[in-house]
């Protein structure tokens, strides 16, 4: 056997454990589809939900519109992801449900919960302004959290996420703004990077 061959196959071997040991990578299209949920989500709440300038009253009827709004974004993305990723693992020959989806699950739900929890009990307590900037940090932790056991580069978006988050806390009156980068543009670039890179493979 060539030296050729035989750092061919520890580069096969390689890439096979680090299959077995972490999922998938999402299909970036569920990323830009997150992306334009949140968008129009955002536009929604915008011009019918949100006065301007103002914040929303715990328990009004536009705060539960809100909750409404923001839980119908998360589970059109959550399913919109599990569709297109499952249709990928099954591209692939992949399995979709193992013990490695369960850590990854559980890594990013860990961080994900506390943050909705404590985000619940800010807002009981009527502090409403560091809440999009709460959002955008507990949700990068939860990406960061989870990226060890998935393939690609989702670790960065995280990454970002709470650098946004962090400067939204430091600009509180901007929030909003900050909320649509994250979870709107910043889905959209990220899933349009990895529809490229599955394109090129």
């Amino acid at each position: 056997m060539s030296e050729k061959d035989y750092l061919k196959d520890i580069s096969e071997i390689k890439n096979l454990m680090n299959r077995s040991s972490r999922f998938i990578s999402l299909s970036g299209l569920s990323g830009i589809m997150a992306g334009i949920y949140a968008l129009i989500g955002a536009a929604i709440a915008y011009f019918y939900l949100v006065p301007e300038g103002e914040y929303v009253v715990l328990h009004s009827w536009n705060f539960k519109m809100l909750v409404v709004l923001l839980i119908t974004i998360a589970v059109l993305s959550v399913a919109t992801a599990f569709l297109l990723t499952t249709r990928k693992a099954k591209q692939l020959n992949e399995k979709i449900w193992d013990s490695t989806t369960k850590r990854l699950l559980l890594n990013f739900l860990i961080p994900l919960v506390t943050g909705g929890i404590y985000i619940l009990i800010k807002l009981n307590s009527q502090h409403y302004g560091l809440t999009a900037s709460l959002m955008l940090i507990f949700y990068g932790l939860a990406l960061v959290n989870a990226s060890k056991y998935t393939i690609g580069n989702v670790k960065y978006l995280g990454y970002i996420e709470i650098v946004a988050g962090l400067l939204c806390a430091a600009f509180p009156g901007y929030g909003f703004w900050f909320w649509i980068f994250g979870f709107g543009l910043m889905h959209i670039g990220y899933g349009s990077l990895m529809l490229i890179q599955e394109k090129k493979h």
